[in-house]
């Protein structure tokens, strides 16, 4: 008789642990200890199923650094005693947390699907059963005796993301995650069906790399038509910030003021690292394309490619947390860690 695959859930919090109260008809988490109450259906998985539950539970509006790293340590601690690792949490930063789990642990050769649900768990219509069953079925699936999906990855609405290529889309609808520039990793319909060549091979790593420093000095400029010079003065001039996330137009492009491309030399030469991403869902950055960016080069600002902004910020907060001098941070901004780059683009820079 085969060993069924071992699968540690971790509930941080978020709508899909929400229960009904008889009493009071508010909205209570429950005890996911006592799971197979509210889905049957987990008995039939086949799955020696634990939880740990967060204790208090975070609202995915309060998610913070410290919380990401919280996460990872469970998971780490746990690593050589599952198969795989499923993350329930609210789906408004769940595209951060899953963009910050794959630069804090790298080189994974277990699962770590991330999932939620738009209508909690104990409502007639709710989208967290399958959600959740779909990713225990994900993060317990082995071929050739090797998991099928060793990275951080986000499961929603029968689609299986790359977690730090994921946006949230929709706050109404149950297809609330987009990855618009990388393929779904798998699809589930009456059976899962991996995107293999999209996957990232296993690692031969006993344990992941745990990188736990992430510093959160840093800021976001987001560009619109008529932005003022003293705004963006002010931003670039922040006390303390050490990075800071461009948000430009298609891409890669800013307005050709001389007074905006010298605010970004001379934060670039007071050592903060300046980050371009376009503020398009699809596509990415190529600075240099257009006139309009050429100026950004000289400057010292670096290439944000194809990242998602998610990726883009919790990259940064990872780089911030090394200590990187300017030409080590160069060179890992310039690298795909855990998939979070088109390499194509990188190589065509």
């Amino acid at each position: 008789m085969s060993k069924q695959p071992r699968i540690l859930l971790l509930y941080t919090g978020g709508t899909i642990g929400m229960v009904t109260n008889p009493k009071t008809g508010s909205l209570i988490p429950f005890n996911f200890e006592h799971m197979a109450g509210q889905v049957p259906e987990l008995n039939k998985l086949g799955v020696d199923l634990q939880a740990i539950t967060f204790d208090p539970i975070i609202d995915s509006s309060d998610m913070r650094p410290e919380y990401w790293i919280e996460m990872a340590q469970i998971i780490y601690d746990n690593y050589e005693d599952f198969d795989g690792f499923v993350v329930l949490q609210g789906t408004d930063t769940m595209a951060y947390t899953a963009s910050a789990l794959s630069f804090i642990l790298q080189g994974l050769s277990k699962p770590i699907v991330l999932t939620g649900s738009q209508l909690p768990i104990g409502t007639i219509r709710t989208d967290g059963k399958e959600n959740l069953i779909s990713s225990i079925q994900i993060a317990a699936d082995k071929k050739n005796g090797k998991s099928r999906v060793p990275e951080v990855s986000v499961y929603f609405e029968n689609q299986l993301f790359r977690g730090n290529r994921t946006t949230k889309h929709n706050a109404e609808y149950f297809y609330a995650f987009r990855s618009d520039n990388y393929p779904a990793l798998a699809e589930a319909g009456i059976d899962i069906h991996y995107n293999t060549n999209a996957i990232l091979p296993v690692s031969n790593n006993t344990k992941p790399e745990f990188h736990k420093s992430f510093d959160q000095s840093l800021a976001m400029l987001r560009l619109f038509p008529g932005i003022q010079k003293k705004l963006v003065e002010q931003i670039c001039r922040l006390e303390g910030m050490k990075g800071l996330i461009l948000q430009s137009y298609g891409a890669g492009n800013v307005m050709t003021d001389q007074w905006f491309t010298d605010i970004m030399r001379e934060t670039v030469d007071r050592g903060i690292y300046v980050l371009n991403v376009t503020q398009c869902r699809a596509g990415g950055v190529k600075m240099g394309k257009y006139e309009s960016s050429k100026g950004l080069i000289d400057a010292g600002v670096w290439s944000g490619y194809d990242m998602s902004l998610e990726a883009a910020i919790t990259k940064m907060m990872y780089v911030l947390g090394k200590n990187m001098k300017r030409q080590e941070a160069e060179v890992c901004f310039k690298k795909s860690l855990s998939g979070e780059i088109n390499e194509d683009l990188i190589a065509s820079d």
